[in-house]
């Protein structure tokens, strides 16, 4: 391709992804609200996703960004914003799900994404760490955030490696570091034996190597190594119980392995996708393994999800898993379907509570910031969302979204050209957008 056609055909691809929202070919700085003091939030249907429950007809204090109270008829502080609820829903920011928000803009134009180590150039880094590209500027950021999502899991793409690196919790305020500890991420079953001499019980093979490597089993100047310095180190923390390992696996089969070489290794996991694992729901539960489900599968996408059914989320619950919610799409463009998986859980069986808790206490404190974000609670993070009704329901929208006490802008690159684009065209003749 000569250089003249390959810019004309990126800047076709940045110009589309604008078009239809996916992305922006203009960079464009994070757009926070001033910190205006003290918030009141006054009359709501306060869900707190904790011990609390749901409280009605319930006040809520923001100070300094932080839920300083909760309870009735709460008096204001001098200058303080009141916020009359009206008896509406209020609940924690909700959790995005397993993304790349911030970490890709256009999905089809590769400088765009920093997400995946190249599996040619570096076979197995448990080292990369994918929040060090984090661009907290992203359009998608904004995007995500009117749809009152407030923090996410940026992931390492195992479908570049089976063992793909670390991510990390990112808040959607703008703020550029991540919060938190960090998770390995790992893939295993059909789609990553791709990855691993086509086989799945390479992968397990390849893995025990691995960590003979970290635990000094394996000289580290053996030929044979597969870890670098910095890898045996980083995959050493993890299996010291450092931070959790993060599997997307999706057949009963491979997750009971999983659970035999997580017992043997003593090492802390979660679970991405588990299209089967309501099949194994007592030993997850026994091993208190959280498994974040997409309530959507429900068909064999695959091989390996046979025995998908609607009703996973439920009968996991049932049994005493910990219950959270991801995509298997495209997360990071469409993360505020997040809310339709929930919702879908519900429908078939799952409680409401749960189905909330999924999308804030569970993926908090699986992911270890549960003492900040993912309830309502005196001391915590003011990240909060007022809805104009049933936050499951996707006919109801985020009527404001805080962030750390403050307002957020409730607009985005898509509200923009919605805006425009339904703009009436007047006396003109012309379309809709050639009036601005």
């Amino acid at each position: 391709m000569n250089r003249p056609f390959a810019a004309i055909r990126r800047l076709s691809l940045l110009a589309g992804g604008a078009l239809f929202g996916a992305g922006l070919a203009l960079p464009a700085a994070p757009v926070l609200a001033q910190d205006s003091g003290a918030v009141l939030i006054r009359n709501a249907t306060v869900h707190t996703a904790g011990p609390q429950g749901t409280l009605r007809d319930t006040d809520v204090l923001v100070q300094g960004g932080t839920i300083r109270a909760i309870g009735k008829e709460l008096a204001a502080p001098a200058g303080a914003q009141v916020v009359e609820a009206a008896g509406k829903p209020l609940t924690p920011a909700l959790f995005a799900g397993i993304t790349g928000i911030g970490l890709e803009e256009v999905s089809g134009e590769p400088p765009t994404v920093d997400n995946a180590v190249s599996l040619e150039d570096q076979p197995v880094r448990p080292e990369f760490d994918v929040t060090l590209a984090y661009n907290p500027a992203s359009v998608l950021v904004p995007v995500a955030r009117v749809e009152g999502l407030g923090f996410t899991l940026l992931a390492a793409d195992s479908g570049k490696a089976f063992v793909a690196g670390q991510g990390g919790v990112v808040r959607l305020d703008g703020s550029a570091d991540p919060v938190g500890p960090r998770a390995l991420f790992v893939g295993l079953g059909a789609g990553a034996a791709e990855l691993g001499g086509k086989s799945r019980a390479s992968l397990w093979m390849l893995l025990d190597q691995m960590v003979a490597e970290a635990r000094g089993r394996m000289p580290a100047d053996s030929p044979h190594a597969l870890l670098t310095p910095a890898g045996r180190a980083t995959l050493a923390r993890y299996l010291n119980g450092q931070g959790r390992i993060v599997v997307r696996i999706d057949r009963a089969a491979d997750i009971r392995q999983l659970l035999r070489w997580a017992a043997r290794e003593r090492v802390r996991l979660a679970i991405a996708g588990g299209a089967e694992a309501w099949q194994l729901a007592p030993q997850l539960a026994q091993a208190q393994v959280p498994v974040f489900v997409d309530a959507l599968v429900d068909l064999p996408g695959n091989f390996d999800q046979i025995g998908a059914t609607l009703r996973n989320a439920a009968l996991l619950q049932a049994a005493g898993v910990e219950v959270g919610f991801t995509q298997s799409g495209d997360a990071s463009h469409n993360a505020r379907k997040v809310r339709q998986l929930a919702g879908n859980a519900v429908a078939n069986g799952l409680p409401w509570d749960a189905g909330l808790a999924g999308l804030t206490r569970v993926p908090a404190q699986a992911l270890g910031v549960g003492d900040r974000l993912g309830t309502i609670a005196v001391g915590r993070t003011a990240d909060l969302v007022l809805w104009t009704g049933d936050p499951l329901d996707v006919i109801n929208t985020a009527q404001q979204v805080w962030l750390g006490g403050r307002a957020m802008p409730m607009r985005s690159r898509q509200t923009e050209l919605r805006d425009r684009y339904l703009h009436g065209s007047g006396e003109s003749g012309l379309p809709p957008a050639y009036s601005r």
